[in-house]
């Protein structure tokens, strides 16, 4: 009950969150053209944008800017819902390459910048998901009156 429902700003929401998917597919395809030719998982020196990346990664980026653009595309709160996990995942997957920069568990060979970028694109799908929900008046009109009591 705490998420806006009909934010008047809405659809400025639901395109960032397209704009930030649309980053992510970028990022992979130009990652994949980088670091064609090394192991999938390599520790190598591919830089896409000043950041760190191999294979992995770029497949890992398309996919889930991919499903990003997905959802944007479809709408219907479903972009909402994909905003929200994929952000989460992002959040898990940067904090867990933050974890293991230094080590021989970097298997998606992140740097920090990488993991500041992906912790800003996570926090901007966040924002996305929570702002662009779109639903009934009545609902507006609940989530108005929860707000209100807040």
């Amino acid at each position: 009950m705490h998420t806006p429902v009909n934010h008047p700003a809405q659809p400025i929401y639901r395109a960032i969150g397209g704009l930030a998917g649309l980053y992510l597919v970028v990022f992979g395809v130009l990652g994949f053209f980088t670091g064609s030719g090394e192991p999938f998982l390599g520790r190598g020196d591919a830089q896409v944008l000043g950041q760190g990346t191999n294979l992995g990664f770029a497949v890992f980026s398309v996919l889930v800017g991919g499903l990003v653009l997905v959802g944007t595309a479809i709408g219907r709160n479903l972009d909402v819902l994909i905003n929200q996990w994929t952000a989460y995942l992002i959040m898990v997957v940067s904090l867990a390459g933050l974890s293991f920069i230094r080590t021989e568990a970097n298997f998606f060979n992140m740097s920090v910048t990488t993991v500041i970028v992906l912790m800003m694109v996570s926090l901007v799908l966040l924002m996305a998901g929570m702002y662009g929900k779109v639903g009934s008046d009545e609902e507006h009109e609940a989530w108005q009156k929860a707000r209100l009591v807040l």
